[in-house]
Order: structure tokens, then sequence, then C-alpha cells
């Protein structure tokens, strides 16, 4: 839903880039380093139970790790590669975030909603899986009512505020995203599904995998 805005963020990004792009900083330096963040800052202080301090460190990490494809875009720099690591690093981010909130959840006696953090990660996982597999099929996936961007923004927000003593809102927005992914899962089988039958003989159209968070890292030409 969110990638929708996606070129508007980039016209934003870019000069920011540009700037980046003088220090030397390579765009896969950018997505480690970010991606790095993200970890530290989830299962460091999640765990603990500091998540308003935690969100706002991984805030600034992922806003970082937005970079990369500008700074790819305006040195040139975009290759598979880069892509590929991109893709990867999101899935580790996304799985510390989430196994952080688990993990301080569990400490704190609340052992129900550390469970539904665990499906919240775990199905994150196979709605990213389920793009990705079947793009790379050639089909086309672009479905979701819980794609990556709304998940991680519902998770920081609610883990954000509830670090500031606003009572249940982490507990509605976890119960909620567990909702979301199983639609956004069943949206995607679903489309598949239909492709499939309309290929003669389930035959597979020829097209290129995308990542499920937009086309930040993605080589030229693309379709």
């Amino acid at each position: 839903m969110l990638n929708k805005i996606r070129p508007a963020l980039g016209r934003v990004l870019t000069p920011i880039g540009r700037g980046v792009a003088r220090t030397g900083v390579s765009p896969n330096a950018i997505t480690v380093i970010g991606t790095v963040g993200v970890a530290a800052g989830a299962l460091v202080l999640f765990p603990r139970g500091e998540f308003f301090w935690g969100t706002l460190v991984i805030t600034a990490f992922v806003l970082f790790d937005m970079l990369d494809g500008a700074v790819a875009r305006v040195t040139g720099k975009i290759s598979k590669f880069g892509a590929f690591l991109d893709s990867t690093m999101d899935r580790v981010a996304d799985a510390a975030i989430f196994a952080g909130l688990m993990i301080g959840l569990y400490r704190d006696g609340q052992e129900p909603l550390a469970g539904v953090a665990l499906y919240c990660l775990v199905s994150g996982v196979v709605v990213s899986y389920a793009k990705a597999r079947a793009e790379g099929l050639g089909y086309t996936c672009n479905v979701g009512i819980a794609e990556r961007a709304e998940r991680l923004i519902v998770a920081l927000v609610a883990a954000g505020f509830d670090g500031l003593g606003v009572p249940y809102i982490l507990a509605v927005a976890l119960w909620a995203l567990a909702a979301l992914s199983t639609v956004t899962v069943g949206q995607r089988f679903a489309t598949v599904y239909v492709q499939a039958r309309e290929s003669p003989a389930g035959g597979r159209p020829d097209a290129g995998a995308e990542r499920e968070n937009g086309e930040r890292r993605t080589p030229e030409p693309r379709p």
C-alpha cells in the first residue's frame, strides 16, 4: 500500500544520496550498517523492556538504510548482488525487531503476547517469501494489505508508545498485525492461484523477480 508513495520518496532521498555519496560510503556498506544498527537496537534494547529507546534507535537506522538505493542510483553502483543483499538484510532486520519484542514481552511475563509476536515474525517471513517465490516463477504478486513498510510502521509506532506507558497499544498492534499478515498471505496465494490457472498448461510467464518493498537496489534495466 505504501509503495504508491515510493516515487515521491525517491525524489526526496536523491539529493541526500548525493551528499552521502561524496563521503565515499558504498550502497552495500549502507545496507549492512543499517541492518546491524536495527538488529542491535532490537536485540539489545527490546529484550530489556526499553521499547521507546529501542524504537528510536531502530527508526534512525531504518531511515539510514533507505539511502542505499539513492546512493546506488547517483553513483551508478546498481547491481544484482546489491539487490540480493538489500532484500536479505531486510529479512534479518525484520526478524530482529519481532524477536526482540518477543523476548522483551516474555521476560515481562506476557507469554501469550510474546507468542503473537513470534507469529508476526513467522507470518512476515511467509508474506515476503510468497511474493519473492511467485515473482521468481514469473507471476505478478503485487498485492497485500500488510506489506513490509506497513508492518514496520505499525510495530515500531506501537512499541514506541508502549515504552511511553500507553496501555494496550502494543497488544492491539500485534494482534492486528497477526491478522493482517494472515490476510496478506491469503491474498498472495489467491492471486498466484488465479494466474496459474489462466496460464496455458500451467506455464510460467517470463518475468523478473522483484523485492517486496520496492526497487531501491534493482539493477537496470528493469521491467
